[in-house]
């Protein structure tokens, strides 16, 4: 989930209904040329963006495309500028009075491709066009949950790569950690966006697992942090009664008043985490409010979260998410 003005827009399209074919890779997702159903891995085209991924596809004319990945994101999106510069064509849906504009994704090279998103509701393998006002992060686009839905990704922060696998890896070195779903009175996931549970002082949180988790910050924080890394980064979310209870028991624990420009908010050191029986940090999380969380997110998951673990926290690790299966295994290079 990206921290912009614009999220709103990012999680577009959460609450209507989507489809799950909750099967393996290998049996019905829908690839673009170029990438074999037989293969056991590809390595997508992967800019590493401070802790976060985008995808650079190629289309057969030689145009470059730049689609920052958010598994906590919703719609799959094009940005208004790249369709006029590509020229694609809009299709029109109408909803009542609304209208939503759609576009197909161009062509690839099968040297640089990258999956379709899932074909079903509600725009299948369509690309919203959203206003030109909600463009953000990457030159050309976005995609969410449903391009990452019922497939199984490897997240490898420190090789900075992403990879698309066909079926779930058998390795002994990971630790497996069980994912939550939001499913329907038939079982039938609704809205693809994982819930992980982790460790901080003790106590147990359930939080969103978010690639895209995005911090930006102020320049007096970056000044104070001094480690050489950009304004945007990878980071990590939590819900403001969270950190009040770490400020309060821990006040040795760093906090940077108004150090994320997207709210002014400020932003706390937690020293370590534990997940997957792994204890790695230190881990920088950006206070939100409680309903942003409570109210805002925890509508469209399982159970009610505290917040969100993103890159700051996931840099330390290969993550392998494996939708169809609702498991995360966690290794250390």
């Amino acid at each position: 989930m990206m921290a912009r003005p614009s999220r709103a827009a990012l999680l577009l399209a959460a609450s209507l209904p989507v489809w799950s074919c909750r099967a393996p890779v290998a049996g019905g997702s829908t690839l673009s040329a170029g990438l074999s159903p037989d293969a056991s891995a590809t390595r997508l085209p992967t800019r590493y963006l401070a802790d976060r991924f985008a995808v650079t596809p190629v289309t057969v004319d030689g145009d470059t495309l730049v689609l920052y990945t958010d598994t906590g994101g919703g719609a799959n999106m094009l940005w208004e500028s790249t369709v006029g510069r590509m020229r694609l064509a809009i299709e029109h849906l109408i909803h009542g009075s609304d209208t939503t504009r759609l576009v197909r994704l161009p062509r690839l090279s099968s040297a640089a491709a990258i999956p379709l998103p899932q074909p079903g509701p509600p725009f299948g393998e369509r690309f919203l066009v959203p206003a030109p006002r909600n463009e953000a992060f990457t030159r050309d686009g976005f995609l969410g949950r449903t391009w990452f839905a019922d497939r199984v990704w490897v997240f490898d922060y420190p090789g900075r790569s992403l990879l698309l696998l066909t079926r779930t890896p058998t390795t002994a070195a990971a630790r497996r950690v069980p994912l939550g779903f939001q499913t329907d009175s038939a079982g039938r996931r609704t809205t693809h966006f994982p819930r992980i549970r982790i460790a901080v002082d003790g106590d147990s949180l359930d939080l969103l697992f978010d690639t895209g988790a995005t911090i930006s910050l102020t320049d007096s924080a970056l000044a104070r942090l001094a480690d050489g890394g950009p304004a945007e980064r990878g980071g990590s979310f939590i819900a403001q009664n969270v950190f009040e209870r770490w400020r309060t028991r821990h006040p040795d624990w760093l906090v940077i008043e108004r150090a994320d420009r997207t709210l002014d908010m400020p932003m706390i050191r937690v020293p370590e985490i534990a997940v997957a029986g792994y204890v790695v940090g230190p881990v920088w999380f950006a206070m939100r409010p409680d309903r942003n969380f409570h109210q805002f997110m925890s509508q469209w998951m399982d159970r009610k979260v505290e917040g969100a673990i993103g890159g700051s926290a996931l840099r330390y690790f290969r993550v392998t998410v494996d939708y169809p299966r609702a498991v995360a295994l966690f290794e250390r290079p």
